[in-house]
């Protein structure tokens, strides 16, 4: 049976911050040390691993779009990523909540360019995720820039993890994953040379939140997604900007699976968030930064 399109006006939220970590191969997007160590990080008891098909069924119930993704790197990790095209064909299926985002390795080099214009091209791709640290690229790096050229150009958005990463947390060295290559400040350099490159900062970006907040002020094409943290656990000043300066620029996201919709959106009704402001955090900022409004 054929679903009907995305309907903006039905949908409670949209949720920009879902991973796919396993395929429909039974193949995972990580080894199996990095998802035990990232399970136990976040103190995630659910299926860690759920296909696109049991992330669709998951968001259908609760009246949600989520963007789905993997991360493509292998040449950070060593692990065979899964694939972008089959997790954007299966997303197809399913045209009623889920907005599919590729992923390329930056390392690729002219490679990852033409694989991201066939991942929009030809499996309707609306934007990429990255996650510098997991990718070990440095974000503001020239040698990448050909790469941000293309996506200006195919006019889709790129999200970026920033800040704390639970994938490699409590092993020794951090399984190698360097932290440094998600500080956002590399990425105002980005932004600043890409003015027309729609740029997510992703979760509440600890340690440098001040830098972030200070980035999506500055900038009028980078947006913030709230993913990854209990909003309990939001530092202060995001708060206060999620509330004023950036209240037309912070995205709902969870992380799921590590992170529920139902339990963020529990500990987020708690928050002290302005009435007005709620259902732009939830819905009306992602449908615009999608191009979906």
């Amino acid at each position: 049976m054929d679903l009907p399109a995305l309907d903006l006006a039905a949908l409670d939220a949209i949720d920009v911050h879902v991973h796919v970590e396993q395929d429909a191969h039974g193949c995972l997007s990580l080894d199996q040390e990095l998802i035990d160590a990232s399970a136990k990080y976040f103190h995630a008891d659910q299926d860690r691993t759920p296909t696109v098909e049991a992330i669709a069924a998951h968001y259908r119930e609760r009246n949600m779009a989520a963007v789905v993704f993997t991360v493509d790197a292998p040449a950070g990790t060593g692990h065979p990523a899964l694939s972008s095209e089959e997790i954007a064909d299966a997303a197809a299926a399913h045209p009623d909540v889920l907005i599919p985002f590729g992923s390329v390795d930056p390392h690729a080099g002219k490679a990852a360019v033409a694989r991201a214009r066939r991942l929009v091209t030809d499996h309707g791709v609306r934007g990429f995720k990255f996650h510098p640290s997991l990718q070990a690229f440095e974000p503001n790096d020239m040698r990448f820039y050909p790469l941000y050229e293309a996506l200006q150009e195919l006019r889709v958005p790129a999200l970026f993890h920033t800040g704390q990463t639970g994938i490699g947390a409590g092993l020794p060295g951090g399984r190698g994953i360097k932290l440094r290559y998600s500080n956002p400040m590399l990425l105002d350099d980005v932004a600043a040379d890409f003015p027309h490159l729609t740029i997510v900062l992703a979760h509440p970006s600890v340690p440098w939140q001040d830098e972030a907040i200070s980035i999506a002020t500055h900038k009028a094409n980078v947006y913030t997604d709230l993913s990854g943290w209990s909003p309990k656990y939001f530092p202060p000043q995001l708060v206060r900007a999620a509330n004023s300066l950036l209240k037309r620029k912070v995205l709902f996201g969870s992380d799921f699976p590590v992170i529920t919709p139902d339990r963020w959106l529990a500990d987020f009704a708690k928050l002290e968030i302005k009435d007005e402001v709620r259902p732009l955090i939830l819905k009306d900022n992602a449908a615009r930064m999608l191009g979906l409004s």
